[in-house]
């Protein structure tokens, strides 16, 4: 995943987590994540994001994976 592509799935998440009106924390908690890797998608130097985090976000979300990935 190339920088530019991370920042916007990490803008996406944000917008996807605050339409839920959802903390970082909460997104980490209902995703079985660590609220830091959130923090690190959301960054402005993300790390790439697994398949299996992908996955959780989404499912988290009750979205699709490819719908997340709209980028």
């Amino acid at each position: 995943m190339g920088k530019e592509i991370r920042l916007k799935f990490g803008r996406r998440i944000r917008r996807l987590r605050e339409k839920k009106g959802w903390t970082q924390e909460e997104l980490a908690y209902r995703a079985g994540l660590a609220v830091r890797q959130v923090q690190y998608l959301e960054s402005k130097n993300p790390s790439p994001a697994k398949i299996d985090t992908i996955e959780m976000i989404a499912k988290a979300f009750g979205i699709s994976c490819s719908r997340l990935l709209d980028l």
